[in-house]
């Protein structure tokens, strides 16, 4: 079991973990995620480590509800536990001296982004980050992608707050005021296929986050297979980070639209009773937590 220390609202939807972990905690690098499965009755979910601190033994999440598993994950509160995670898994983002880059995010695709605009900072590079979202309320990580970035330049769809428009409108002016030797895109499929586009003309590096659906994380189950330079790949072993030039982004977006007719209907059997979903999923974890402590089992 692995028991959740912290649990804060940071938007509309998103809200912020930090949880027990000391093995993953000691072994993370930027890049790399954990699969995540609340109760033995759960699905297995992919989610990006946004911060991990060895010496505490903790790591950090950003849960954005948009399914039945996040949502319910959502409703979960400090001293709850989660029955596994399992980590850190893929590979690890690549971190070298590249001159000037822009780390391109939208709304929970800044929790991708930050930890790895922090380590190309350190690692001498000039940090150019782009943050978007829909609105002002679904704006994260702001403060901590500032504190690691050289320029920072927050857009909204809306307008609701920093510039009015897409990412993509400002990473076009940051491109003709300035030469970019990297790029890094992590959010929406759509936000980093337009990303893409732009880039590849003007041949720059340009490397892409891919969300895909996964189950075990492994490369065992081929769930998250995505095509990348006309070759079948999987984002759980060979990423999830890839050459933006080379994903075919038609074939992600299918298989990411794959089971969303199951998802509603498991949406919408959450929302039937929400209260009894998270008193059942504490219910089962503290069965397994009290089994656990009997044989001595943790999580050191």
């Amino acid at each position: 079991m692995y028991e959740i220390l912290e649990a804060r609202p940071l938007a509309r939807g998103i809200k912020l973990f930090v949880i027990q972990a000391p093995r993953i905690a000691r072994k993370q690098k930027p890049g790399q995620f954990v699969i995540v499965r609340l109760d033995d009755c759960g699905e297995r979910i992919p989610l990006t480590l946004a911060d991990a601190d060895p010496e505490a033994g903790t790591v950090t999440l950003v849960v954005q509800a948009i399914g039945k598993t996040t949502m319910l994950f959502n409703m979960l509160e400090a001293g709850d536990s989660i029955l596994d995670l399992v980590g850190p898994l893929g590979k690890p983002s690549e971190i070298e001296n590249f001159g000037t880059v822009a780390v391109v995010s939208g709304s929970v695709g800044t929790a991708m982004a930050y930890p790895t605009a922090r380590e190309l900072k350190r690692a001498g590079n000039k940090v150019i980050s782009i943050v978007g979202a829909r609105s002002k309320d679904l704006m994260v990580l702001e403060d901590e992608v500032r504190e690691v970035s050289d320029e920072t330049y927050i857009c909204t769809d809306d307008g609701s707050y920093g510039n009015k428009g897409l990412v993509t409108d400002k990473l076009k002016q940051v491109m003709a005021d300035q030469k970019l030797d990297y790029v890094l895109a992590c959010g929406p499929v759509p936000m980093m296929r337009a990303v893409a586009n732009m880039t590849a003309p003007e041949q720059i590096k340009t490397i892409v986050s891919l969300n895909s659906i996964m189950v075990d994380g492994t490369g065992m189950c081929g769930g998250c297979r995505v095509l990348v330079n006309n070759s079948s790949q999987f984002a759980c072993v060979d990423g999830p980070e890839f050459d933006a030039s080379q994903v075919n982004f038609d074939v992600l977006t299918q298989r990411n639209n794959m089971y969303r007719e199951q998802e509603r209907l498991s949406i919408e059997r959450l929302q039937a009773d929400p209260q009894a979903e998270l008193d059942r999923l504490r219910r089962r974890n503290h069965k397994v937590e009290c089994a656990a402590e009997a044989v001595g089992v943790t999580n050191e």
